[in-house]
């Protein structure tokens, strides 16, 4: 199939994988991404095997659309032995280098500076590879994010900041948390390339994505790019939606799966057979990941000061 059915396909994929965790009942704190699925995977589509991407806490679409394995990705985060970090890490902390994810940091912001050193590392070692690291707009304001802006300048490291901004933080609003006009235009204080784009338009993402991590790529210095995304579930699994209904609603209209799948249609890639044999796929992909996850066993407790240092 074409790169942007596969596309679709990354994207249906990361849905249906959220919702089955989301229906369990021991499915822990989680924050979901959907609404922003067009994000993670127009972002990775741009990113090479040799590149690391690093996100925040709500990192499980991003984990999958850089090709963590869904099965080990599904027993981490219920804790099993069978998880990419068994077990051991969680939504927040776990990482698969070798798909190119060099983790999720739980700490708001925390990542960014973390970013920042991995760059710098490939730089020194001469490694061809860039780091996307990939944040929300609740991170945008942090401090940590104008220091590595600022060092990251200097030494034209060779990274890609991405903001995901999915217009909350929690349930601040983003023109209540951030002076800036457009959040990419804080790159431009420290020289960068920067640019803004609509995180729901899945062309529109990898397109950018793309240019930037090929300047990057060039030594040319860092890139700034701010996606604009939606975010269609609350804030976490625990958290009380504070918008209204009719907000909701309007939202779900703007679905960045059902507009590629819209575009895709109109374009003649796509018929309605395919869609279906499609969201089929990836709920039985996501059922498959599940029962792994459940015929995983825990950890042992004799195992619990293992890797600890």
């Amino acid at each position: 199939m074409s790169g942007s059915i596969e596309s679709l396909r990354a994207m249906l994929l990361i849905r249906a994988f959220e919702d089955c965790l989301a229906a369990r009942k021991d499915h822990g704190f989680q924050l979901l991404s959907s609404g922003e699925e067009a994000v993670a995977v127009g972002l990775s589509s741009a990113l090479n095997d040799d590149d690391q991407l690093l996100t925040g806490g709500r990192s499980i679409g991003p984990a999958l659309a850089r090709g963590v394995k869904p099965e080990q990705l599904m027993a981490e985060l219920l804790g099993k032995t069978g998880g990419v970090n068994r077990g051991r890490a969680g939504r927040g902390h776990f990482s698969d280098a070798d798909a190119g994810f060099f983790g999720a940091h739980a700490v708001v912001a925390g990542n960014i500076t973390i970013a920042a050193g991995v760059a710098l590392a490939r730089k020194l070692d001469k490694d061809p590879g860039i780091v996307a690291i990939l944040f929300g707009d609740g991170a945008s304001a942090a401090g940590a994010l104008y220091e590595t802006l600022n060092i990251a300048a200097l030494w034209k490291l060779p990274v890609l900041f991405v903001c995901n901004n999915n217009q909350f933080s929690v349930s601040t609003a983003r023109e209540a948390s951030n002076a800036a006009e457009n959040i990419s235009d804080i790159g431009k204080v420290f020289g960068m390339w920067t640019k803004s784009v609509d995180g729901l338009d899945l062309p529109a993402v990898n397109e950018t994505a793309q240019t930037a991590a090929d300047y990057v790529r060039s030594g040319n210095g860092p890139a700034f790019i701010e996606f604009s995304s939606i975010r269609l579930r609350s804030h976490s699994t625990t958290a009380r939606e504070t918008r209204k209904r009719d907000e909701l609603a309007a939202l779900r209209l703007r679905c960045p799966i059902e507009r590629e799948i819209a575009r895709l249609q109109e374009a003649g890639t796509l018929d309605e057979a395919t869609t279906e044999e499609l969201r089929i796929e990836a709920a039985d992909r996501a059922e498959a990941a599940m029962q792994f996850a459940e015929t995983s066993p825990y950890p042992d407790p004799s195992e619990v000061l293992q890797h600890v240092v």
